[in-house]
């Protein structure tokens, strides 16, 4: 399981949301007492310095007003002492002017080294502005050479009603600042002091709290690794140690239904092993879940590969059906994935997952394979329908024939014979269909058994060839190509005669008019291969594999004209097969065809029979 971050754990968030709380607890309080007692330092300075004015003002208007004398001193020189001894008795102020009215003339200033702004005009917005308006205007700005802050004060001069001038003021303000930032120095200071203090308690009380969750947090990671013997320590009776007996009681639980649904599923799993048959499960969705070894090896897919796939896209029918439409359906499917070399078919049927409630969980499909079932089916159709059409046709023949000799053909000395000769014709034909019947269901049986006995197969070859050779019609040459030694092979003698005779019938069927039928024998390791080739016309490619089949005839009303049944090298098959051996075909159209059949052969037995 990934580690949690630092400061991801619930140990460092509770402590820094406790410390934040704090920090911002104290830091609106700072903010409301800062703000507060700036306001105050600063309407106190300026409501002493405002008095003072007021003062000032008071002298001013009185030296104005004064009557003078030759011999009195003037009002430049009234006002220069008025403002020194103003000037003398505080320090905060830097610079105080008095303005006329009309002209706006400085008329005296308490700063020595600008006495040369008597007499001139003041060119300063805010004292135009206080004797207009005849209100106070004061505003704090940044001294330029300094950089420190001074406030500005212009205060008009009454005289009764009448403005007379204006007293024009410069104080450092600076200082109530620097107050201020001294107390922000110690505020901080304790508020540092008080985080720190706030942190370690913090800590403290987050253990207590956070030291059960982690101890649940252990007991989780375990359970998750199927240990379900530990306990959570349960540290007191609050809702954690509440928690914590709960947990202890659900990990109790879980451990029992672990323990069952375990149990479930090594059955279901089990089951679904050694089942036959495939079994796919999907979610709601119609994804794949679950598959078994047989439905995987029946589609020819991975287990790995197929999860959380579609079921309709795995089962090749998303052309066709979507996954609703296998809610729905209530018969099974059939899923042809023959191809041309080879048939296979399956066959589907679905059972839907549902709660009691209704809600669909999924879908389970259960394949069959059903490839033989269909092939024995197809088989038993076609058997079924050739048999039928083998006994129509003598049948139907031998009817007709039977009614003109009824009618009266039997009077006549011609045609009456040769009706007689072509019904017994159709009759003998019938009869070998039925003993060519008999003969494959006898080997189709369980109890079918060979009598077999050592034989020397070249001898036995040779003299089945020579019964064919005398007894020939057609101008057809034999041509043998047999070894010389003995081959002593354990054959049913019968049974094997039947298999020459049948292939070599067909041999000569075939063969046109001075052809030539070929005999051979070859010797491999552990078998005999025994062939019969022709010069006939041959059997298409895409026909090679059929000639075994019960009734297949490639020129089917030529097999008919000679007398065929198209059971001879169905038999010979079976035969051949229940010796142990195998047989096939090769053919060239226009240039004949070669049936072989192998035998079982033991080269040790040789010296045993010389």
């Amino acid at each position: 399981m990934k580690k949690v971050g630092f400061f991801r754990s619930i140990h460092v968030k509770f402590v820094l949301i406790y410390v934040l709380l704090i920090l911002v607890a104290m830091q609106i309080i700072g903010v409301y007492f800062v703000k507060q007692l700036e306001q105050t330092l600063r309407t106190n300075f300026q409501t002493s310095i405002q008095q003072r004015v007021d003062l000032l003002a008071y002298n001013v208007v009185e030296a104005m007003e004064k009557d003078r004398k030759p011999e009195d001193p003037t009002l430049e020189d009234d006002l220069k002492k008025v403002l020194k001894d103003f000037d003398e008795g505080d320090s905060d102020i830097t610079e105080v002017q008095v303005i006329e009215n009309r002209s706006l003339k400085i008329l005296g200033t308490s700063q020595s080294s600008n006495q040369g702004l008597v007499g001139q005009r003041t060119t300063v917005l805010q004292v135009k502005q206080s004797m207009v308006l005849e209100e106070n205007q004061s505003s704090i700005k940044i001294e330029q050479k300094t950089g420190h802050r001074i406030w500005v004060l212009s205060t008009p001069i009454k005289s009764g009603k009448k403005v007379i001038g204006a007293i024009y003021l410069v104080a450092k303000i600076e200082n109530v600042f620097e107050q201020m930032k001294t107390i922000n120095n110690i505020f901080a200071t304790g508020t540092a002091i008080a985080l720190s203090i706030t942190a370690v308690l913090g800590i403290l009380l987050a253990q207590t709290i956070t030291r059960p969750i982690a101890d649940m947090k252990k007991q989780a990671l375990a359970m998750a690794k199927g240990n379900f013997s530990r306990k959570v320590k349960v540290y007191g009776q609050d809702e954690i140690g509440t928690l914590a007996v709960t947990f202890n009681h659900l990990t109790k639980k879980l451990q029992e239904a672990q323990a069952m649904t375990e149990g479930e599923r090594r059955k279901l799993s089990s089951v679904l092993s050694y089942m036959t048959d495939g079994v796919i499960a999907t979610d709601r969705k119609g994804r794949v879940i679950l598959i078994n070894d047989p439905a995987a090896e029946m589609l020819n897919v991975s287990r790995e590969t197929v999860l959380s796939q579609p079921i309709v896209e795995l089962l090749d029918l998303d052309d066709t059906n979507t996954f609703e439409d296998l809610l729905e359906e209530n018969e099974s499917l059939i899923l042809d994935y023959s191809t041309k070399a080879e048939r296979y078919i399956l066959r589907a049927n679905f059972s839907i997952i549902q709660k009691e409630t209704g809600f669909v969980n999924g879908l389970i499909a259960v394949l069959h394979d059903i490839t033989d079932q269909e092939k024995i089916d197809a088989e038993r159709r076609e058997f079924v329908a050739n048999v039928s059409h083998e006994l129509r046709t003598p049948l139907t023949t031998m009817r007709s024939y039977l009614e003109a000799l009824a009618d009266g053909a039997w009077q006549d000395a011609e045609i009456a014979p040769s009706f007689l000769e072509v019904t017994r014709t159709e009759t003998e034909r019938m009869i070998r269909l039925v003993n060519d019947l008999l003969q494959l269901s006898k080997m189709d049986s369980t109890d079918y058994k060979l009598t077999k006995e050592w034989v020397n197969f070249v001898d036995f070859y040779n003299n089945i060839i020579d019964r064919f050779e005398m007894s020939k019609e057609q101008n057809v040459t034999f041509k043998r190509k047999l070894p010389k030694q003995a081959i002593f092979v354990e054959v049913d003698e019968d049974k094997m005669t039947q298999v020459l005779y049948n292939i070599i019938s067909n041999a000569l069927k075939y063969s046109p008019e001075g052809g030539q039928v070929t005999f051979s024998i070859k010797e491999k390791e552990d078998k005999i291969i025994v062939s019969v080739s022709d010069q006939g016309v041959g059997i298409p490619k895409e026909n090679i594999g059929k000639i075994f089949d019960r009734f297949y005839r490639v020129d089917k009303a030529r097999t008919r004209k000679l007398g065929g049944t198209g059971l001879g090298l169905a038999i010979a098959q079976e035969m051949v097969k229940a010796h142990g051996g195998s047989i096939w075909a090769t053919s060239e159209e226009g240039k004949g065809t070669k049936i072989s059949f192998s035998l079982p052969y033991e080269r040790s037995e040789e010296d045993e029979w010389s």
